[in-house]
């Protein structure tokens, strides 16, 4: 009798998943796994565009090796695997002939860090290639390039060498068209290897599959290093994300007259003008475009009419499909063309602000997408003062214009000439204000150019490592000054005889390209333009938000009007300051009031006086007014407060002195009354713990100041423990973040206003939450009680934030329920944004 067949169910387990995909295979949406670039080339290859085929070694692949520091068990057979694939596709051979496979391995992570990491051209070079090569274009002038290129940029990425020796360039140029490409190869080689030997003593190998696992392990390697991570910890990019490694089919800009290589993008990354936008260098490789080293063509007048046709219809597709203003690298190889990256394009602020607007007015995009592509940072930039326009028209009439090169990046800054990065980064942190000189910017550059208030090099175009970082920076820069010339060994910049020395005062303009000696006075921004008008109502609609803007005087509620805001903020306090009256006030705390005499009579009639004119230039719109604070971090300097709480220890107390709100509740009451219509005005009280005390100053405020809408600004997590009872008492309540934070972490509320020396503590990894920009687990398990009464019994609930706008804090208040802020009148465009950001989920 046989054995019984068994009845538990066989599975097979399942296959890891595979470090590498081809660009056919992978799915576009997968930016994690893939990297921006390999995300944007399998998107182009799937739409049927003309892209050199290839594959991306995933961002897995990338922390295994980082974190074992060796490539991950299977890699190199993957590797191998693909490369078959990739010669089966191509028809060509890897190593050989008769039409040899040359790659390109690229970095590509999954946020765009451009130039930060590592590249690798022309891999696969060796003497059976070179002799196909050689055969193939009938060019050994061609094959030398090629060798020389790859074996520089190998020795430099792999190896560390620092550059390529004078002695390969001289080899290079003596070979002729007609030479044997195979001796050309060997005698470029040995040259090469020879320079590379004496430098550091390696040699790079001549086994073309050994060269590509060793430049997959280099741009892994890449992703540590030092620029690389100084640009992350700028942008607040997260250092575990890996990157990817894309292996691509070679074709050569450098082979003839009719190739070429260059960058566009869809509309103007500087001013945002639409229409196709770069530059296109003849006989080329994509390196020698964005390295500055070589000033190129604008792509309209260099390229080909029916290649201009072509790659302008294929980006007005691109962005189409893709709602947002592109970067795309592509190559003419013998009057074909290839496009080899497409990814979002770094873009001015201006730009960023104009593009997004047109973006929605042609319908490309919707405004989750067009508010994707604008930071609050953004914004701000926009809004920030420049020149007087007559004083550089004096400045011009005068000589003072030195040169003027390529506007990269917009901006008006006056500085001290600065040749050297680190000495650039120094003397920031020193709290000078400096402009950065060089011939042309590498990313050793990086932490000159994060430091620099403006960027100026001699060489390079729109493209070029300078004008793109800049861009990313949000910092001004000019590029391509041609005129100029940097002797760092002297520290001096001349221009046609005329000297400047380093540590002199210099001007630039990154949108004009001007560079002027001396300062220029600052002139007042301009008013919002039409562009950022339309972004901000997409913002508003986006957002459904209420914004009230921080006023003090009169001329202050316009700018608040201009900015968008829907309502206004002030403070009694701010108000005396700003018009000169707080001494008498600080003067009458003081002294004893006299007996039988109204303790506060005099200063409820100033209040009405000076809240006047303030009311009356609000009109309809909502006015909120925040009481005396005696205990504030402010109050110390503004209103001699350890004097005044010392003799009078109850002013430290909400409602202390009673007759001090009483009198704030009188002097508002009589300048609504002298107000014509009915100004929307409530007074609200900071550090309100319990209800017993928001009862008392409702009764207080029927009593004194019928109709005037009171409330409270919680600051302590009791207070909002007790939400409920102090909201039922009162018409508003707001919450002060910077307040409420400081009390959870047990710090002066000032310091959440300041980089040092939180700065360097949140480094050091003492903190698990920046305060100043990120809401603690703590504080929002609070908030989400205080979010949950708006509307109930008609209160309003709104949240007060101090500082910069950030995008992190905004979104999380979004996501707990606020729909009513308070903010500066300068932070009221960015506040917009973001919170039109945090509304489409970005």
């Amino acid at each position: 009798m046989s054995a019984p067949t068994p009845t538990t169910e066989q599975t097979t387990p399942p296959m890891p998943e595979r470090f590498t995909v081809t660009f056919a295979e992978a799915d576009p949406a997968d930016v994690d796994s893939l990297g921006g670039k390999g995300s944007g080339l399998a998107r182009m290859t799937q739409q049927g565009l003309r892209v050199p085929p290839g594959y991306v070694v995933r961002t897995p692949a990338c922390r295994a090796y980082l974190t074992a520091r060796r490539l991950p068990e299977g890699l190199a057979q993957e590797v191998r695997d693909r490369l078959a694939e990739l010669e089966r596709a191509t028809g060509k051979t890897f190593g050989g002939g008769p039409v040899p496979l040359l790659l390109s391995v690229r970095s590509g992570a999954p946020v765009s860090m451009p130039g930060m990491m590592d590249t690798i051209l022309n891999l696969g070079v060796c003497r059976e290639s070179a002799a196909a090569l050689g055969a193939a274009t009938g060019d050994a002038r061609f094959v030398a390039d090629v060798v020389a290129r790859f074996h520089a940029m190998y020795a430099e990425t792999v190896l560390g060498a620092l550059e390529s020796a004078p002695a390969v360039a001289d080899a290079v140029a003596a070979v002729d068209a007609g030479d044997d490409p195979a001796v050309v190869y060997e005698r470029i080689w040995s040259v090469a290897e020879a320079a590379l030997a004496e430098d550091t003593g390696d040699s790079v190998p001549a086994d073309p599959r050994e060269q590509l696992l060793g430049a997959v392990e280099a741009v892994f390697r890449s992703w540590n290093t030092r620029r690389a991570r100084t640009y992350r910890d700028f942008h607040g990019i997260p250092n575990d994300l890996g990157t990817a490694v894309v292996v691509q089919s070679m074709v050569f800009g450098n082979l003839s007259d009719d190739s070429g290589s260059g960058v566009v993008f869809t509309r103007n990354p500087v001013t945002g003008e639409p229409g196709l936008f770069g530059e296109y260098l003849a006989h080329s490789q994509g390196e020698d475009v964005v390295a500055g080293v070589r000033t190129p063509d604008p792509v309209a007048e260099a390229l080909a009419p029916a290649l201009l046709d072509e790659l302008r219809a294929t980006a007005a597709d691109l962005e189409r499909a893709q709602a947002d203003v592109l970067d795309i690298e592509f190559t003419v190889e013998r009057s074909e063309l290839f496009l080899l990256q497409v990814r979002s394009a770094k873009r001015t602020p201006e730009a960023a602000v104009r593009i997004a607007a047109d973006l929605v007015a042609e319908g490309v995009a919707d405004a989750a997408a067009a508010l994707r592509s604008v930071t609050p940072e953004q914004v701000r930039q926009v809004q920030r003062p420049g020149f007087d326009d007559a004083e550089v028209q004096s400045a011009r009439e005068a000589g003072r214009l030195l040169t003027t090169g390529i506007g990269a990046c917009p901006g008006q800054v006056t500085g001290t000439l600065v040749l050297d990065p680190d000495r650039a980064k120094a003397q920031a942190e020193d709290g000078r204000a400096v402009i950065l000189a060089r011939a042309v910017t590498s990313p050793a550059d990086l932490h000159g150019m994060i430091a620099a208030r403006g960027i100026v090099t001699a060489t390079g175009g729109s493209t070029s490592h300078a004008a793109v970082v800049a861009r990313a920076l949000g910092t001004c820069c000019v590029v391509g000054a041609g005129d100029l010339q940097i002797d760092a060994a002297a520290r001096t910049v001349t221009v046609a005889g005329h000297t400047v020395a380093e540590g002199d005062e210099v001007s630039l303009d990154g949108s004009t390209g001007e560079l002027f000696t001396g300062s220029f006075a600052v002139a007042t921004a301009a008013a919002a333009t039409t562009a950022m008008d339309a972004l901000l109502g997409v913002a508003r609609r986006a957002s459904g938000c209420e914004v009230l803007s921080r006023v003090t005087l009169v001329d202050d509620v316009e700018a608040a009007r201009s900015a968008g805001a829907d309502g206004l903020v002030t403070a009694i306090d701010d108000v005396l300051a700003a018009t000169g009256h707080l001494d008498g006030l600080i003067d009458h705390l003081l002294a004893a009031p006299g007996p039988g005499a109204p303790e506060f009579d005099d200063f409820a009639e100033l209040i009405a006086r000076e809240m006047t004119p303030l009311l009356r230039a609000a009109g309809d719109i909502a006015i909120g007014v925040r009481a005396i604070d005696l205990v504030a971090d402010e109050s110390r300097e503004l209103l001699q407060q350890t004097a005044v709480t010392t003799r009078h220890p109850e002013l430290s107390l909400p409602l202390g002195r009673l007759a001090l709100i009483e009198a704030q509740l009188a002097g508002l009451h009589r300048a609504v009354a002298a107000v014509d219509g009915t100004p929307r005005v409530h007074l609200a009280v900071r550090h309100l713990t319990d209800p017993a005390e928001a009862q008392l100053l409702r009764d207080t405020a029927d009593r004194i100041a019928p109709g005037i809408a009171v409330g409270s600004y919680l600051t302590s997590p009791r207070g909002i423990d007790r939400i409920d009872g102090i909201a039922a008492a009162g018409d508003v309540v707001w919450v002060e973040t910077r307040a409420l934070q400081a009390a959870l972490f047990g710090l002066p509320a000032r310091l959440l206003l300041t980089a040092e020396p939180l700065d360097e503590y949140v480094r050091r990894g003492l903190l698990a939450t920046d305060p100043r920009t990120t809401l603690d687990p703590v504080a929002e398990r609070l908030l989400a009680d205080v979010a949950a009464i708006d509307g109930r019994n008609g209160v309003r609930v709104g949240v007060r934030i101090s500082g910069e706008v950030s995008q992190g804090l905004v979104s999380q208040l979004h996501a707990l329920g606020f729909r009513r802020f308070a903010i500066s009148t300068g932070e009221t465009r960015p506040l917009q944004v973001a919170l039109g950001r945090a509304a489409t989920g970005r």
